[in-house]
C-alpha cells in the first residue's frame, strides 16, 4: 500500500515504514505530524484518485530529523565588467517516518 501526497508544493510517494525527506516543516524532532492532502491511495487493486484530494483519507508519521542540506554555490559573473558575486546556500528540511496510511 501506497500513497502520494501533497505538502511543500511538491507531492511525494510514501510507504508504510519509509522515511522521507521533505520541506521544512515548523515541528520539531519526535513529533507527530499529519498529512491530510492525500492526492492518491493504491492498495493492490484497490486504486482511489482524489478530486483534489481522497476524502478521509490521512497519513501520520513521525519526525526524526530537522536539518539543512548540502551547501551549493552560487556565482554571478558578467565578463568585461568586473562583476562577480558568489554567496551559498543550504536548503532547509525535515525528516520524516511514515507510520500509517489510512484510506
Amino acid at each position: 500500500m501506497y500513497a502520494i501526497i501533497k505538502t511543500g508544493g511538491k507531492q511525494y510517494k510514501v510507504v508504510e515504514g519509509e522515511s522521507i525527506v521533505i520541506e521544512k516543516l515548523d515541528v520539531e524532532e519526535g513529533a507527530k505530524v499529519t498529512f491530510e492532502e492525500v492526492l492518491t491511495v493504491i492498495d493492490g487493486d484497490d486504486v482511489k484518485i482524489g478530486q483534489p484530494v481522497v476524502k478521509g483519507a490521512k497519513v501520520t508519521g513521525t519526525v526524526e530529523k530537522n536539518g539543512k542540506g548540502p551547501k551549493i554555490r552560487v556565482f554571478k559573473y558578467k565578463s568585461k565588467n568586473n562583476y562577480r558575486r558568489r554567496s551559498g546556500h543550504r536548503q532547509p528540511f525535515t525528516k520524516v517516518k511514515i507510520d500509517k496510511i489510512e484510506a
